[in-house]
């Protein structure tokens, strides 16, 4: 899950999150993924009466043959609104489809899958991966497919035993264009801003950094201080109500390693990520995390900077440095996201030329 969080700094006292939206189960969790016992089975009500050939089906009667059209299509659609190559998560979406282990609803059309929708246990919670329905002129209603794929979703992950939590982030899909079935059943939306910075432009002025503080790139020995940095940076913080990885240090090190390890949110470039130092005590005190989502394109995944040390421009220093570095490879836009309640995030944002291209949400359900 895909999940991942920003910077804000000098503004404000809290930190923001960037989520990525799609959120694919990991390979060292196998066990996560099974679709029996905890899921149900498919309700009566799958066939709409309105649409005589639609069928809302288990996404393990599927293979790879089936859903490669589709995956197609919705690859084309991520490139086209958000500038993110989404094939390699397209892959390994289509390599657990074939393993029969990913957990969903396929929704068919006189024998043809034209939409789906999956989701994956993490112990005691869920995450709805992704939801996509491609748009033809002889196929049902689009929205009313996807309202419908989402509510066998929710009702089999809130019936699922011993699940009680259940997250969803939806990039590529306008805030509040599927939030129903997410309301109707007792989830909290938080709207986020996706947005972009063109790095065509003129390079800014250079972003003076804090004496006290050195800014070097990241490493693997990083890993463990860098979770404990961000356990501490969101503690209270809205974004961990959306996501809770970051409640705790084992959290924080399964974001960690889904983002530097797995493609569910680009591939991890660790040439524009850095971290920031205290000089004199030699401690991690913030982390710039970036992902490459097309050959081009660089995605903040994770900024963020403990509370004692803002207000003094790390952050800002932070980006500076991951910026920099996409210029000097050619990077035509650095995107991220952030809390659409974070006024004074966003006002940061657009005052350091980052433009707010759509808005979408993030769902949270506690049973």
């Amino acid at each position: 899950m895909k999940l991942f969080r920003r910077f804000e700094w000098i503004e404000e006292r809290k930190p923001v999150a960037a989520y990525c939206s799609s959120s694919l189960p990991t390979p060292v969790e196998p066990t996560t993924l099974g679709f029996s016992p905890r899921c149900l089975p498919l309700s009566a009500s799958a066939r709409p009466r309105q649409e005589p050939f639609l069928e809302i089906l288990d996404l393990r009667h599927f293979s790879s043959l089936d859903l490669r059209p589709l995956l197609d299509d919705e690859t084309q659609l991520w490139s086209r609104l958000l500038s993110w190559d989404y094939s390699s998560s397209a892959e390994m979406i289509l390599r657990y489809v074939d393993a029969k282990i990913l957990p969903g609803y396929a929704a068919v059309d006189r024998g043809r899958v034209f939409g789906y929708a999956f989701f994956v246990y993490e112990g005691s919670k869920g995450v709805i991966g992704d939801l996509y329905v491609t748009n033809g002129t002889r196929l049902p209603d689009a929205r009313q497919v996807e309202l419908n794929l989402l509510t066998h979703v929710i009702e089999t992950l809130q019936q699922s035993p011993g699940i009680h939590r259940v997250e969803a982030q939806l990039l590529a899909h306008e805030a509040n264009s599927v939030s129903r079935p997410f309301l109707d059943t007792g989830f909290q939306r938080h709207p986020r801003l996706f947005m972009v910075l063109t790095l065509g432009k003129p390079a800014p002025e250079k972003v003076h950094v804090h004496p006290d503080v050195e800014i070097r790139p990241w490493t693997e020995n990083d890993y463990q201080p860098s979770a404990a940095v961000i356990t501490a940076a969101y503690r209270g913080h809205v974004d961990a109500q959306i996501n809770d990885q970051y409640h705790t240090l084992s959290g924080s090190l399964r974001f960690l390693n889904n983002i530097v390890r797995f493609p569910g949110c680009g591939v991890f470039d660790a040439d524009s990520s850095f971290v920031a130092l205290d000089r004199r005590a030699r401690n991690l005190i913030g982390l710039i995390l970036c992902s490459r989502v097309r050959h081009d394109v660089g995605h903040v995944t994770q900024v963020c900077v403990l509370p004692e040390y803002r207000g003094r421009g790390i952050g800002e220093s932070l980006l500076a440095a991951t910026e920099g570095n996409l210029r000097k490879r050619n990077f035509s836009m650095l995107s991220l996201t952030v809390t659409e309640a974070n006024a004074r995030a966003v006002a940061l944002y657009r005052r350091l030329n980052f433009e707010s291209k759509r808005i979408f949400d993030a769902f949270v359900w506690e049973g």
